[in-house]
């Protein structure tokens, strides 16, 4: 990269940091002035030592720690969420401070083009989106049981143990349970019904406790009782139960935000079970599986969507052009991110993802050959 393209890249890659720390600020700031009552209460749960009461320094210290423990990786998670976002708004503070300067008017008169002006910044983005990649796939997954905690559930390593709701599980299962650990990966008071093909209940089947292997549940100390009169239970029912309720799909389905946290690896282990998922659900995989990667084009593009309204010669109408660009990018990263998550009729979800991006791209040529120079 020349000079002016390392330049330019410099401050526009200054400015997302900028953003990022001030929209983070901001929510932090907001999310505990309204909840201090509850980091206070977990954070005097925390810093009593030997039944007594802390200290008001310790206190105060175990508070910041109880936050910074709660958001750090909620502030992971934001990062993809917003990056698309806070590279537009980048896009607008860099070009209007080299605007501030004439240094565009200084590049034309040098017999440089206003185009290659948003090279280095789509180079930036590009990397910023690798790193945006690395964080949904290594990062987040890795922290995923941290993020559904609730604020009183703030300085503890995972969720909490709760409850199994009776949910089928792909292959004419009812499952329900007690208790489950999600660190432990274990189900308690695991009670299962067997249904036939036209949804009536053949079998019930009682567990004490049931380990998850990586495959299938371990049941321990499982019986069996007959739901038809005219059969006795079976006596060979199996100890190790093969179904596609796995801890995965369990944090899932009780704590929506989970989804979003797992990686490539974890949503096509899942979508390998075709006999245990039902067509509705391996659809909803699917979108989630490829509309990451619809989400980043779709950030790009309106990127180039968004460069006509602020690469330009003279530094005149900056907030009026602001106000007309606000409104068009915004509709773009938000139509990205639905169209990446809704369901399209007739279109495999696989294809439908991208589908935005489609729309997107001739509309980015456009505004790209819109850049006067």
């Amino acid at each position: 990269m020349s000079l002016l393209d390392r330049y330019i890249a410099r401050q526009f890659i200054v400015n997302v940091v900028v953003l990022f720390v001030i929209l983070f600020c901001f929510v932090v700031t907001v999310d505990v002035s309204i909840n201090l009552d509850r980091f206070n209460r977990v954070a005097t749960r925390l810093a009593a030592t030997d039944g007594g009461e802390a200290g008001t320094l310790r206190h105060v210290v175990v508070t910041i720690l109880v936050i910074l423990d709660l958001w750090w990786p909620r502030l992971l998670q934001l990062f993809n969420f917003l990056l698309g976002l806070v590279m537009v708004g980048a896009l607008g503070f860099t070009c209007t401070q080299i605007l501030r300067h004439r240094e565009f008017l200084a590049m034309v008169s040098a017999g440089q083009s206003l185009h290659r002006v948003l090279r280095p910044i789509l180079v930036a983005a590009v990397a910023l989106t690798a790193v945006q990649a690395v964080n949904e796939e290594l990062i987040v997954p890795h922290i995923a049981p941290l993020l559904p905690r609730q604020h009183d559930e703030a300085g503890q390593p995972s969720l909490d143990v709760s409850n199994v709701p009776l949910m089928p599980d792909g292959e004419r299962r009812l499952l329900y349970a007690r208790e489950f650990d999600p660190a432990a990966g274990e189900l308690r008071g695991v009670f299962i019904i067997e249904t036939d093909e036209a949804g009536r209940a053949i079998a019930a089947v009682r567990a004490g406790r049931a380990v998850w292997d990586g495959e299938a549940w371990n049941l321990e100390d499982a019986t069996v009782e007959s739901r038809r009169l005219d059969e006795p239970a079976p006596t060979d029912y199996p100890t190790r139960l093969v179904t596609g309720v796995s801890p995965t799909r369990l944090r899932m389905q009780q704590y929506k935000g989970y989804r979003e946290a797992l990686s490539f690896r974890q949503i096509g282990q899942l979508l390998s079970r075709e006999d245990m998922l039902d067509a509705a659900a391996r659809a909803e995989y699917h979108r989630l599986r490829w509309g990451r990667f619809s989400i980043m084009l779709s950030n790009l593009l309106s990127l180039v969507i968004a460069a006509p309204f602020f690469i330009t010669r003279l530094p005149t109408g900056v907030i009026m052009r602001t106000i007309t660009c606000s409104p068009i990018a915004v509709t773009a990263l938000i139509g990205g991110v639905f169209g990446a998550s809704a369901a399209i009729p007739g279109i495999p979800p696989v294809f439908g993802v991208f589908l935005p991006p489609l729309i997107l791209l001739p509309i980015a040529i456009a505004a790209f050959g819109a850049i006067k120079t």
